[in-house]
């Protein structure tokens, strides 16, 4: 609660129109200059041309990666027609034209069967897929890992009154949301209402918490979510401004034990 996992590392949300210019698939990375990059000429760069960085530096920040832009770092235009460039627009169109391309690469072959949707013949999105979507509620369905779960005690899952009320941090290689499990949706989540300690592995499950850190309830152990699959849906909290308050929950998904 007091040190949430951010969803971006700038200071303020992206707009849904420059979103809506990124490519629905592979891996945005993040590349931060200063003022001793100037001499690279980074205000000359246009939108859709193809450039070469070389001798940058890579680093995780808050889970997200990050490349910086050193004194040393060089840029270089490439043309259309440069063998990398086909290389890579080739390996693109393929994935797009593909039914289940819309899968991080590191889940292939397929994801893990940690959880199960009433979907299976659909084919899945990603996570810039649903942020971009024209329409402000919809449904669809992703391969994400869960990275962060609010509030972190399972004992805390469920409201007084017995209602799920829990806010998940999901992402892939293009984006991080927040996505909500609440009420009915809850109930098939977890199979119902099992114990605490049911609850807790199914946790850990998500989280990729060890079974010799099952144990404890610290949200610093170390861990390494799985690629798992999940249904989503968007909706709006407020009608005079729908896409302001648009929001997501998961539905139709159950973590097997």
């Amino acid at each position: 609660m007091e040190n949430p996992l951010p969803l971006q590392l700038e200071p303020s949300h992206l707009s849904r129109d420059i979103l809506c210019t990124f490519p629905a698939v592979g891996t945005v990375l993040r590349v931060v200059a200063d003022q001793g990059n100037e001499k690279l000429g980074l205000h000359l760069l246009k939108s859709g041309r193809w450039v070469k960085f070389v001798n940058v530096i890579c680093e995780l920040r808050n889970g997200l990666w990050r490349a910086l832009l050193m004194p040393f770092t060089k840029l270089r235009y490439l043309p259309n027609d440069d063998p990398f460039v086909l290389q890579a627009q080739r390996y693109y169109d393929e994935r797009v034209s593909s039914k289940w391309a819309r899968m991080p690469s590191s889940s292939f072959p397929w994801s893990s069967h940690i959880t199960e949707t009433d979907y299976e013949d659909v084919p899945f999105v990603t996570l810039m897929n649903v942020l971009t979507y024209p329409e402000v509620t919809a449904k669809f369905r992703c391969v994400v890992r869960v990275v962060a779960a609010l509030p972190w005690g399972a004992d805390e899952f469920r409201s007084q009154l017995g209602t799920y009320r829990i806010r998940l941090t999901l992402e892939d290689p293009t984006a991080r949301i927040h996505a909500f499990v609440y009420a009915e949706d809850g109930e098939e989540f977890f199979g119902g209402y099992p114990s605490l300690d049911v609850m807790t592995r199914k946790r850990n499950k998500l989280l990729g918490i060890t079974e010799s850190d099952n144990s404890t309830e610290s949200k610093d152990v170390p861990r390494n979510p799985p690629w798992v699959q999940c249904c989503l849906k968007s909706y709006y909290l407020d009608k005079r401004d729908v896409w302001g308050s648009r929001s997501y929950r998961i539905f139709a998904t159950k973590v097997v034990e």
